[in-house]
């Protein structure tokens, strides 16, 4: 509960959803506990049976949990995103346990930096070791960035939100001692890009933290030392040369139609989203607060045109699919797997600490994932 952030009012309300008689105080917390409302209270917590019928019991210490070793975030955290936190912390756990069995050397292989470190030399830097090679496509380029990361023993999971599930209000979260944690963002893939440059920023400051990242964020002033070396080390470290382009830039006006040719060309070349480069120039006070307020709107109008657009051709799609007699199944997006992850698996499997069953069921490999990666 305290992990959770729940109270003793609030878990009774959700283990008794659906109920007409309510579980009371006494039955949850009573010697004995009934089957029916321990299922109940691992609904909304998601750690197993088994975790209730250890005989030891857990240990609220910091090396337990993030939120046993932060009392406040940046993001004032859901249910929802403080179960995914968890599971991602037992998969952390596992994996580093695993990679110990299996003899597998994970040390760190970037420095550390402080926030008086200049962010834009951090990022040169971290450029010349992880920067991939630029894709158009921003799926091949966020994969290119999880596989370079993977090469230096930072470990990056994703993962994806269903329609029927509740929503997390998190983008990412950097938990010690090397593991990213990003959601995916299928229609909005340079917002996964950026959330990676920044939570990267927080791997090489050793700061963990579990935060939602709208980038309209990047133009606020009363952010704390970290974030702001975080913000300015993803901006840094995607732009890269490009920077010195805004920079060089006049003041952004009606009159110059606020540059919007060049920045949708930083863009391109980038993968900073325009309304990251529009944030930036208000935050250089390039532009000013009026024209970004309008200039911010018309892009949030744009992108959600876009997605009805999107939506539209897809059930277009479907329409003509079913007139012509086809049947296909709709497929939740795959999360992109870190190299790191298949390979300490994959000797961890040769090597008979896990089986294969183990393989497929909590590591999630798909048949074809096995056979490409195991066979």
């Amino acid at each position: 509960m305290k992990m959770f952030g729940l109270s003793v009012p609030q878990l009774l309300e959700k283990v008794s959803q659906g109920l007409k008689t309510p579980v009371t105080e006494a039955e949850l917390f009573a010697t004995n506990i009934k089957l029916s409302t321990l299922k109940r209270v691992d609904k909304v917590f998601h750690k197993g049976l088994h975790y209730y019928l250890d005989p030891k019991a857990p240990l609220a210490a910091p090396e337990s949990s993030i939120f046993f070793r932060k009392e406040r975030f940046n993001t004032d955290l859901n249910l929802p995103a403080r179960k995914v936190v968890t599971r991602f912390e037992d998969f952390s756990i596992a994996l580093s346990a695993i990679a110990k069995l299996a003899d597998l050397e994970q040390s760190r292989m970037l420095p550390l930096y402080t926030v008086k470190a200049l962010p834009q030399q951090a990022a040169a830097e971290m450029r010349a070791a992880v920067a991939p090679d630029f894709h158009q496509d921003l799926r091949d380029h966020l994969k290119g960035l999880i596989a370079a990361l993977a090469a230096k023993n930072v470990l990056v999971f994703e993962f994806v939100e269903t329609w029927n599930q509740e929503k997390t209000n998190v983008d990412g979260f950097f938990l010690k001692p090397n593991v990213i944690v990003l959601k995916r963002h299928q229609n909005a893939f340079r917002r996964e890009i950026f959330t990676l440059a920044h939570e990267l920023g927080h791997y090489l400051l050793g700061q963990e933290e579990v935060e939602e990242l709208p980038i309209e964020v990047l133009a606020q002033k009363n952010l704390s030392d970290v974030e702001r070396w975080c913000n300015d080390f993803a901006f840094y470290f995607l732009a890269g040369d490009h920077a010195r382009v805004l920079e060089a830039l006049d003041r952004a006006t009606a009159a110059n139609d606020y540059h919007y040719d060049t920045l949708t060309a930083v863009s391109k070349a980038t993968h900073l989203s325009k309304l990251a480069l529009f944030t930036r120039m208000r935050l250089n006070d390039r532009i000013s607060v009026a024209d970004y307020t309008k200039v911010k709107d018309d892009l949030e109008e744009q992108h959600l045109r876009d997605q009805m657009e999107r939506e539209k051709e897809r059930e277009r799609r479907k329409q003509l699919d079913e007139e012509e007699g086809r049947t296909v199944e709709a497929r939740n997006p795959k999360p992109i797997k870190s190299p790191l992850l298949v390979s300490t698996i994959q000797t961890a499997f040769h090597e008979g600490v896990l089986s294969e069953f183990e393989v497929r069921e909590k590591w999630k490999f798909s048949n074809a994932e096995f056979q490409q990666f195991f066979g």
